[in-house]
């Protein structure tokens, strides 16, 4: 039987009700309170990320066997 979304939820929920270890707490909290890393990247790497979607939907992309024919001869 697979594990639904909501079993995993209620799983992490039961095991931070016994979590002791404030280490890992403070991590978990972190992570939570963590921007969004879209803000922390360059104006150069969000315009090459948002070249590469567009690509992507407009099917410009080659398949990785393609790659590795264009590039073999270098790796």
């Amino acid at each position: 039987m697979e594990t639904t979304l909501q079993d995993i939820k209620i799983e992490l929920i039961q095991w931070l009700t016994t979590l002791e270890d404030k280490v890992i707490i403070q991590k978990i909290l972190d992570i939570r309170n963590d921007d969004d890393w879209w803000d922390k990247i360059s104006e150069i790497e969000r315009k090459s990320i948002e070249k590469g979607i567009a690509e992507a939907n407009s099917e410009k992309l080659n398949t990785h066997d393609r790659a590795q024919e264009i590039y073999g001869k270098w790796l």
